[in-house]
C-alpha cells in the first residue's frame, strides 16, 4: 500500500510540474517558498529552514530522508517500497544528512 502511495505521489508531482511547465525541482521550490505564508505550517524558524533544505535535495535522497527521519521507517521496508537495495538507501540517507548538516552550518 505504501509503495502505491509513494509512486502515485511521485506521478502527481511529475504531472503537476509538467502542467505548469516547470521541472519537479522548480515546482517543489515554489511550494517551499509558500511555507512561510501557509496557515497550516506552524513551525519555528529552524523547522522552516530544515524543510527548505530538504526540498533542495535530489528526489531519491529527499524520499529516503523523509521516510527514515520523519516516519522512522526501516531500510528493509523502504527497499521494498522503492524497489532498491538497503545499502543504496543507507548511502542516500547518509548523503542527505551530510548535505543538510552542511547547509545548516552555512
Amino acid at each position: 500500500m505504501y509503495r502505491i502511495a509513494t509512486h502515485e505521489s511521485l506521478n502527481f508531482l511529475g504531472k503537476k510540474s509538467r502542467q505548469l511547465g516547470l521541472s519537479n525541482e522548480e515546482w517543489i521550490e515554489k511550494k517551499v517558498a509558500n511555507l512561510e505564508t501557509d496557515v497550516f505550517f506552524n513551525g519555528d524558524e529552524m523547522q522552516l529552514k530544515l524543510h527548505k533544505i530538504i526540498a533542495t535535495l535530489p528526489e531519491k535522497q529527499r524520499l529516503v530522508f523523509n521516510m527514515r527521519y520523519f516516519e522512522e521507517m526501516k531500510y528493509e521496508k523502504m527497499s521494498k517500497i522503492l524497489e532498491t537495495s538497503s545499502g543504496g538507501l543507507k548511502a542516500s540517507y547518509h548523503l542527505a544528512v551530510k548535505k543538510i548538516k552542511n547547509k545548516i552550518n552555512e
